[in-house]
C-alpha cells in the first residue's frame, strides 16, 4: 500500500521479494552449483590427466583456465545481450544442457586437443549462466536486497568447487578400484568423472524451464521491453567477435574502422608470438590474443550501434576500475582453486581422498560464509555510501595475502587447510560487492550486457592467467610452491585500481540517466 509524504502526496510503496523470488533463487543456486562442478573438476583430476596425456603445469594451466575462459567470455558477450533482448529462462536451460553435454563428453578426450575443444564447449554453454542470472535476480529482488541476493547466488561457485573435488576424488578411487585396467569403453578413473558429473545437469535444465520470466526493470519502476527481433540482433553480435567477421563488420564503419581493426589484430598477434617464443606455449596466447582482439572488436561495433550502452560500460571509469580490480582478486581466487589440490597431492604429499575431503569441505564452507557475510556487509555499507562496496572488494584483495604466504610455506598440512579457508573466504567477500556496483552503473535493458562485461574481467583476466600464471612458473622455476606465490604481486595492483573506483563510483552512479541520453 502506497505511503503519504510529509505534503499529503502518495509515495509508491517499495518493492519486496516475494516467496517465488526465494524460490527462483534456490534455483538459480543449484545450477551455479553445477556451473563450478562442471568448470572446477578438472583441479582434482589434473594430476591423472597429466600423467594419461603427458601433459605439463603450463598445459594444465591452460586447460584450467584459457582453453575455458576465452570462450567463455568471447560467447557471454551475444550471449548477454541475447538475455537482454529474449526470454532469460529459456536460454539458461539450453545453455546448461549445452555445457553439461560438453562436460560428458570430456570424458572421452584422449588427448589435448580432443579436452582442449570439450572444454571450450562447457565455456560456450556456460556463458549463458551468470548474464541470466543476474538479469533475472535484479527483477526478482529490490536493490537494497541485490547484493544479498547476488552474494546467496555466488555461493554456488564455492559449493560446486569444494563438491567436485570430494566427487572426482570418490569416482576416480572407486572406479580404480572397480576396473584397475580400465572400465567399460576402455574409460579410466578420471574419464569417469566427467562423465558423471555431466549427465546429471540435463535433467536439471528440465526443472530450469518451468521458472516464470518476470518483467524486465519491474523492481525499479522503468520498464523495459526486449527487442523484437532478439535472435537478428544475436547474430549481430556474434559477428562482432568471430574472424574474419569482425573486418567485414569494421569495414561497415568506414576505412578509418577498418585499418584500427587490422592494427589491433597486427598488435595482438605479434605480443602472442612473442609470448610463444619466451614459454613455448601456441595454445595459451593464441587463445588469448583472439580473447583480447575479439572484445576490442565488440567493444567498438557496441560503441557504434548502442552508444548509450558502450558510454555506461566502456566509458565509465568507475565500471572498468571496479571490473578489472575485482578481476584481479578473480585472478588469485581461480588460481588457488585450481592448483590448492594438485600442490597439496605433489608437494605435500596427501593422498587424493583426504585432500579431497578437506579442500573440498574447506572451499565450500569458507566461500560460501565469505560471499553471504561480504554481501551483506557490502549491503549495509552500500546504505551509508554510494561507494561503500568498493570497501568491501578492498578487503577481498588485501586480508588473503598473509593466509596464502603462511599456507604456501607451511609443510604442515593442518596449518595448511586454516590458510587456505581464510584465503578462500576473505577472498569471497568481494564478490557480492563487484557484481552489485556494475549493475547499479547502467540500466535495466542493459544488465545482460554490463554482466558479460563484468566477466569479461573475471575470465580475461582472472581466469585465463590466474591458473596459466601459476603453471607456467611452476614450469620456470620447478618449483609449483613458488608459482603460487607469485599471485600475491597483484594485490597492489588491485587495490590501485578499487581506490580510484572508490572515488568514481558516486558520480557515475548518480549521472547514468544523463550519460545515457547524451
Amino acid at each position: 500500500m502506497a505511503e503519504n509524504d510529509t505534503t499529503g502526496a502518495p509515495v509508491p510503496a517499495e518493492p519486496r521479494a516475494t516467496g517465488y523470488s526465494w524460490y527462483v533463487l534456490a534455483v538459480l543456486v543449484v545450477v551455479y552449483i553445477l556451473n563450478f562442478i562442471d568448470r572446477q573438476i578438472l583441479s582434482i583430476l589434473a594430476v591423472d590427466v597429466k600423467a594419461d596425456l603427458g601433459l605439463d603445469d603450463g598445459d594444465l594451466g591452460f586447460l584450467g583456465g584459457a582453453a575455458f575462459a576465452v570462450f567463455y567470455a568471447l560467447f557471454g558477450i551475444p550471449l548477454g545481450r541475447l538475455a537482454d533482448n529474449w526470454s532469460r529462462v529459456k536460454l539458461l536451460s539450453i545453455g546448461l544442457t549445452l555445457w553439461s553435454a560438453m562436460t560428458a563428453l570430456s570424458g572421452f578426450a584422449y588427448n589435448k586437443l580432443t579436452l582442449t575443444l570439450a572444454r571450450m564447449g562447457v565455456g560456450i554453454g556456460e556463458a549463458t549462466a551468470s548474464p541470466t542470472a543476474y538479469s533475472l535476480i535484479s527483477d526478482y529482488f529490490p536493490k537494497r536486497q541485490k547484493a544479498t541476493a547476488l552474494a546467496i547466488y555466488s555461493s554456488g561457485l564455492y559449493i560446486g568447487g569444494g563438491v567436485s573435488l570430494f566427487i572426482g576424488a570418490l569416482i576416480v578411487e572407486t572406479w580404480g578400484r572397480a576396473y584397475p585396467a580400465g572400465g567399460p569403453l576402455g574409460l579410466v578413473g578420471w574419464q569417469a568423472a566427467f562423465l558423471a558429473v555431466g549427465i546429471p545437469g540435463l535433467i536439471v535444465a528440465l526443472w530450469v524451464a518451468t521458472l516464470r520470466e518476470p518483467v524486465r526493470g519491474a523492481m525499479d519502476g522503468v520498464a523495459s521491453p526486449s527487442s523484437p527481433s532478439p535472435f537478428r540482433e544475436f547474430g549481430k553480435d556474434l559477428s562482432m567477435i568471430v574472424p574474419p567477421l569482425t573486418l567485414w563488420g569494421a569495414w561497415k564503419r568506414g576505412p578509418a574502422a577498418l585499418a584500427i581493426n587490422i592494427g589491433v589484430a597486427i598488435a595482438v598477434s605479434a605480443f602472442a608470438w612473442w609470448m610463444i617464443e619466451l614459454t613455448a606455449n601456441e595454445a595459451q596466447w593464441m587463445a588469448v590474443a583472439l580473447g583480447y582482439y575479439a572484445v576490442f572488436s565488440w567493444a567498438s561495433t557496441l560503441r557504434a550501434h548502442d552508444p548509450a550502452t558502450f558510454r555506461l560500460i566502456w566509458g565509465t571509469p568507475a565500471f572498468i576500475c571496479t571490473t578489472l580490480g575485482y578481476g584481479l582478486v578473480s585472478l588469485a581466487a581461480y588460481a588457488l582453486a585450481f592448483w590448492s589440490a594438485p600442490y597439496a597431492e605433489t608437494v605435500l604429499g596427501i593422498p587424493k581422498k583426504e585432500l579431497a575431503f578437506w579442500l573440498g569441505a574447506n572451499g565450500a564452507i569458507s566461500g560460501f560464509v565469505g560471499v553471504i557475510i561480504g554481501g551483506r556487509i557490502a549491503d549495509y555499507l552500500r546504505a551509508r555510501n554510494p561507494a561503500g562496496r568498493i570497501v568491501m572488494i578492498m578487503f577481498g584483495v588485501v586480508a588473503p595475502v598473509a593466509p596464502i604466504w603462511i599456507g604456501y610455506t607451511t609443510p604442515d598440512p593442518t596449518l595448511f587447510y586454516v590458510m587456505n579457508f581464510l584465503a578462500g573466504a576473505f577472498g569471497a567477500t568481494a564478490l557480492g560487492a563487484a557484481a552489485a556496483t556494475t549493475q547499479d552503473l547502467v540500466l535495466p535493458r542493459m544488465r545482460g550486457t554490463a554482466t558479460a562485461a563484468f566477466f569479461l574481467g573475471t575470465t580475461l583476466v582472472g581466469l585465463s592467467f590466474g591458473p596459466y600464471m601459476v603453471g607456467q612458473i611452476s614450469v620456470i622455476a620447478g618449483d609449483l610452491r613458488m608459482g603460487i606465490l607469485s599471485l600475491i604481486a597483484v594485490a597492489p595492483i588491485a587495490l590501485g585500481l578499487l581506490i580510484y573506483a572508490y572515488r568514481a563510483v558516486p558520480r557515475a552512479e548518480a549521472t547514468i540517466a544523463e550519460r545515457a541520453r547524451v
